[in-house]
């Protein structure tokens, strides 16, 4: 019984594929994907190269995070310093006052932050991780007939569903992502030096820098594979990983070497320059805090901006060369899922996807529970039903006949009664 779902699910899923031509999604093959890669490796030279080439991207987001810190800034002292004010006055009504519009600014603050320009910076990066993908798979955006920003709104435009979903699959794909590294066992044999436990926390930093861009690099591979269900990319992209856990781990070690380097070479290139313009204007002491703070914004502006789309390419490149041509090991749903039940979650996000239609999950596991995807038949019985009523009209078409005779059989008796008039005439001419 098992086999024969399988089997028709796998009929099932071709015959999606057939429906989409364009797409490189084969949801029931050993080999889930079949696009192409302009790339041959991946390292640090492929990542420089392809964030050149969408460097506009890059500069965008960095002008908007500065322009966010800026007014961050001003925010946050009027805030803090209006809060203050209020308060010293030692008043009651001024007390509460200052405690209201701390609150007030601290929790606007946050909402703009959390659900406005996040979001908008995750469209952003939607589409840079669009023309990426396009850059990755074929070298060139749109076979060169589109600017970059056109391909990519058009691609967060016509994806916008999926990527609202994938915008929140990714705090579950963060989930299980952490609660399957927790899992990893190759540590040791990766590193066999006496007292792991005092590189536990170094471990830990290096595979919170692998997860921050697995969810990205799974929306990626979404795009790649052309696949009209996010989840269950999301759960194949997933696997893959899994299966390629040990090689995007070792990319994650030179990840996090890389940024300490970077981030501490960044901010000495916005400090000095600073520090040396404060110390000609005299006493530098009353302006070095500010100096300080400065320095250490602009180089988190510029490590968003610029050094994460470098080390998410880092990831994304690794990936897509580790799983091409590669069959997905299903033992390793079994473990996620053991790992996190939030991999269950994104696994019933498969069947609940409408655009998908009554194609299930790679999953077939479930059984029954796929199975009222029978329903299809049901579609054809409404649809004899709108021919049915052109024929009733012209029923009462006979019905204005009938009045038709009876005026006739009501004309006779006249036609009788004429004659009789006209007979007298004859009867004088005879005379």
């Amino acid at each position: 019984m098992h086999a024969r779902q399988k089997l028709e699910t796998t009929l099932e899923l071709d015959m999606e594929n057939e429906q989409n031509p364009e797409t490189y999604s084969h949801p029931g093959q050993p080999v889930r994907h079949s696009y192409p890669l302009a790339i041959q490796k991946a390292g640090v030279g492929t990542a420089l190269g392809l964030l050149r080439k969408t460097l506009p991207y890059a500069l965008v987001r960095f002008g908007i995070l500065v322009a966010f810190s800026l007014c961050s800034v001003l925010w946050w002292g009027g805030t803090i310093g209006g809060g203050t004010y209020l308060l010293s006055r030692e008043n009651f009504f001024t007390t509460i006052l200052g405690w209201g519009w701390f609150i007030a600014g601290a929790g606007g603050y946050g909402y703009l932050w959390y659900t406005v320009l996040r979001y908008f910076l995750y469209l952003i990066k939607a589409g840079h991780i669009a023309v990426l993908t396009e850059l990755i798979t074929k070298n060139e955006v749109a076979n060169g007939e589109k600017n970059m920003f056109v391909y990519g709104k058009d691609i967060v435009t016509s994806r916008f569903a999926e990527i609202n979903v994938l915008f929140g699959l990714d705090l579950l794909i963060a989930g299980v992502v952490r609660a399957f590294n927790g899992t990893l066992n190759f540590i040791g044999g990766m590193l066999p030096i006496p007292g792991l436990k005092n590189l536990t926390k170094v471990i830990g930093v290096v595979v919170k820098a692998m997860t921050t861009y697995i969810d990205e690099t799974i929306f990626s591979y979404n795009l790649a594979r052309g696949d009209n269900n996010p989840w269950r990319s999301g759960r194949d992209g997933l696997v893959y990983y899994a299966q390629n856990s040990m090689e995007i781990l070792k990319t994650s070690v030179g990840i996090v070497l890389l940024e300490k380097v970077l981030v501490l070479v960044i901010w000495l290139a916005f400090f000095l320059p600073m520090i040396a313009f404060v110390r000609l204007m005299g006493d530098p002491s009353a302006l070095v805090g500010f100096v300080v703070f400065f320095a250490f914004l602009m180089a988190w502006n510029f490590d968003k901006a610029f050094l994460h789309p470098l080390f998410l390419i880092m990831i994304m490149t690794k990936f897509h060369v580790c799983a091409k041509g590669q069959a997905i090991d299903e033992t390793w749903d079994a473990r996620l899922e053991k790992a996190s039940g939030k991999f269950r979650k994104i696994k019933d996000g498969i069947k609940e996807w409408k655009p998908s239609g009554p194609a299930p999950s790679p999953v077939a596991a479930e059984g029954p529970a796929d199975e009222p995807a029978a329903p299809s038949p049901e579609p054809p019985a409404p649809a004899p039903e709108p021919p049915a009523p052109p024929p009733e009209p012209p029923a009462p078409t006979p019905e204005p006949e009938p009045p038709a005779p009876t005026p006739k059989s009501a004309e006779p008796p006249p036609v009788s009664d004429a004659p009789p008039p006209k007979d007298p005439p004859p009867p004088p001419e005879s005379t």
